[in-house]
């Protein structure tokens, strides 16, 4: 247990979230500075996090993903009980890597054993550690890049709208957005044969973001929570073909887990569809803005639920305020819609459903 917590301490030294221009030099509108006074003066206090639901939400879905998961690696290829686990285990998987955001968002000393357990039985076992999620999803809240080409979340940076070649080699990436990430790990200790090759490696191939433009900034903890994930996912993918070298599984394991894995990274990039607008020309856009450009859904439409899981679907208000912990979102946006005045625009930011705006996102 111990060993677990100083694990977590590393991932707990990343540095925080990076506001640089949110706001500070020139005041925000006063709606924003209404919606700022109402959730900090309200009589619940809309910040503070519950470590039990936290690890609630994490025991279930890692239950549910891994079981599933191995209903569909073990029984025969074609089973009606392999093609049914086959969705819910991509739900489910889909759901546990979820939380790698609510992980990026808990404070530098939150939770530290939350952080490493997670990390360990998830994010190592699906490739996808916090350490490289982080950095890149801070900097897609810093106001100082959003919406620009640096931006490494914004879907303009990855997609053309309307245009079927751009929206053709966004959904070719996706289908091999699992193997590179596999790649990535295999072939990590490559990258120390040369100074300068792991530089470039841990500046361009060290996030996992779509935006192949995006050069990450490190700092000296980055390159420590680097390392260490690094090499505990370069066992975790080494250990895919070597169990097949020996024997103890079938080659048809790694087909089974790409199509896994490609479903899950599918079921992210049709979220990030309809995070926003996408209405930025490029240029650094005022806190303003850069709210207006974000989306909340509140109907309960089963695309909705199948995309935003832990009530990310607030969007909006989780870029108006990001230490707000997921659990209490639905609650925090209630709250708004019962105190704003009516003519404020937070009230304008609620969309029908996901497909409102992932249809404009693809079209145009």
């Amino acid at each position: 247990m111990q060993t677990i917590a100083s694990i977590g301490t590393v991932f707990s030294q990343e540095s925080p979230l990076d506001t640089s221009g949110a706001g500070e030099e020139i005041a925000p509108p006063q709606w924003i500075q209404q919606a700022r006074r109402s959730i900090t003066t309200a009589d619940t206090d809309f910040f503070r996090v519950s470590p039990l639901r936290y690890w609630l939400d994490f025991i279930l879905s890692l239950t549910a993903a891994y079981a599933s998961a191995t209903v569909y690696l073990v029984w025969p290829i074609g089973s009606w009980q392999q093609i049914l686990a086959f969705p819910v285990a991509a739900f489910w998987l889909y759901r546990l890597g979820s939380l790698i955001h609510e992980v990026c968002h808990l404070g530098q000393h939150e939770m530290p054993l939350f952080k490493a357990a997670w990390n360990l039985l998830a994010g190592v076992m699906t490739l996808t550690p916090s350490p490289f999620f982080t950095r890149h999803h801070r900097d897609h809240h810093s106001q100082r890049l959003y919406g620009t080409p640096e931006d490494p979340e914004y879907m303009a940076n990855c997609m053309v709208s309307g245009n079927i070649r751009s929206i053709l080699c966004y959904a070719a990436f996706v289908a091999v957005f699992p193997l590179l990430v596999f790649l990535r790990f295999l072939l990590a200790p490559l990258s120390f044969l040369n100074p300068s090759l792991r530089e470039w490696t841990l500046r361009h191939a060290s996030s996992l973001t779509f935006n192949r433009n995006y050069e990450r900034k490190l700092t000296a903890a980055d390159r420590r929570s680097i390392l260490i994930v690094e090499a505990l996912c370069f066992a975790r993918a080494i250990l895919i073909p070597l169990l097949i070298v020996l024997g103890l599984n079938h080659w048809s394991r790694v087909p089974l887990l790409y199509a896994l894995a490609m479903a899950t990274v599918f079921l992210n990039q049709m979220r990030l569809l309809a995070d926003h607008h996408l209405q930025s020309d490029g240029n650094r856009s005022d806190l303003e803005s850069h709210i207006m450009d974000s989306c909340n859904y509140t109907q309960n439409d089963p695309l909705t639920l199948l995309f935003f899981p832990f009530s990310i679907r607030y969007h909006a208000l989780h870029h108006l305020f990001p230490s707000l912990p997921y659990h209490n979102l639905k609650s925090a946006h209630a709250h708004l819609v019962k105190s704003l005045p009516a003519d404020s625009p937070y009230l304008t930011l609620d969309r029908p459903g996901w497909w409102s705006t992932a249809k404009h996102t693809l079209y145009g």
